[in-house]
């Protein structure tokens, strides 16, 4: 198990360092001027704008300036914004609460998607499997921006069970709407991959093989065929989390959270690329632990798959 983690860490590296550059190039290539409106409506002084590009590496070819932030990335510096400010102490500050978001996002797609999933799996083509599909599938098919202003208005406003905007610094409270919000659409999808797998494997000769040696229904389906069921699943959990952090700016609007899908969007607005590069690096970063621990978690489901 060990040489299985360092070898992937190691495979991490290459991954790191071809996605940043992809992101590098892409955010720098966009046209734009950095300076626009730094001093106001006069253009800035020439000592302004030559301190300016000499400070952020502006004058050097791309492959330059990436091999610059790659040495820079190395010890931990995911550089400075157009503003003077340090892109990791703004991520730190805002990436307690995306990650609280994403966890209660995670929390509700997995256990509510997984148990619609078995719901359904164990009951196919009885009312509760043509309950949990057609539910599924209005969620699939409703944006999230529109499942966001409606829970906002019914909730928030109508209702009053959750706060409508959230305070600069969230509680967990606080952010159960958008995290319910949020993991709305992977939960119909985490759903339907459950109810998939397990119908399937019911009809396996291993399930039929229990049932004869006379082992409960509830024992065959909780023991044997769901754990084989949940390895697909776990998958798109593992993966999700990651696409949660960075899908979090719709919702993130929405709410008034003061996320890094914010300061993504906020960024962009504002042209600064360094807090985009460093925003989106920390995610891949972020996504790229969670696959091995993904990795990790299938010889947990399935005892036949070894990482030796």
């Amino acid at each position: 198990m060990t040489k299985y983690i360092v070898r992937r860490l190691l495979q991490m590296i290459p991954v790191i360092i071809g996605s940043t550059f992809l992101i590098f190039a892409m955010v720098f290539a966009l046209p734009g001027n950095p300076l626009a409106g730094k001093c106001g409506e006069r253009p800035c002084p020439p000592a302004f704008v030559e301190k300016f590009r000499a400070d952020h590496n502006l004058d050097d070819p791309l492959p330059i300036r990436y091999v610059k932030y790659l040495g820079d990335l190395a010890h931990g510096n995911f550089g400075t914004t157009f503003q003077g400010l340090n892109v990791l102490d703004e991520l730190q500050k805002r990436y307690l609460i995306t990650v609280k978001l994403a966890v209660i996002a995670l929390l509700f797609e997995a256990i509510i998607g997984v148990l619609a999933g078995v719901l359904a799996g164990i009951r196919k083509g009885k009312f509760i499997d043509n309950l949990v599909l057609v539910s599924t599938l209005v969620v699939i098919s409703i944006p999230t921006f529109v499942i966001g202003s409606l829970a906002q208005t019914i909730f928030g406003v109508k209702l009053g069970w959750f706060p409508v905007t959230t305070p600069s610094k969230p509680g967990w409270y606080d952010l159960l709407l958008p995290g319910l919000v949020l993991g709305s659409l992977s939960l119909a999808y985490a759903a339907r991959l459950t109810r998939t797998n397990l119908a399937e494997n019911l009809r396996a000769d291993y399930v039929r093989t229990a049932v004869a040696k006379g082992l409960s229904r509830p024992r065959v389906i909780g023991v044997h065929t769901l754990r084989n069921s949940l390895i697909p699943v776990v998958t798109f959990l593992g993966a999700d989390f990651g696409g949660l952090l960075g899908g979090a700016i719709i919702t993130e609007r929405i709410f008034n959270i003061r996320g890094v899908g914010g300061y993504i969007f906020q960024s962009i607005n504002s042209r600064d690329g360094t807090a985009v590069v460093g925003a989106v690096t920390m995610l891949v970063i972020v996504y790229l632990f969670m696959n091995l621990l993904v990795d990790i978690l299938y010889g947990v489901l399935d005892p036949r798959i070894s990482h030796d």
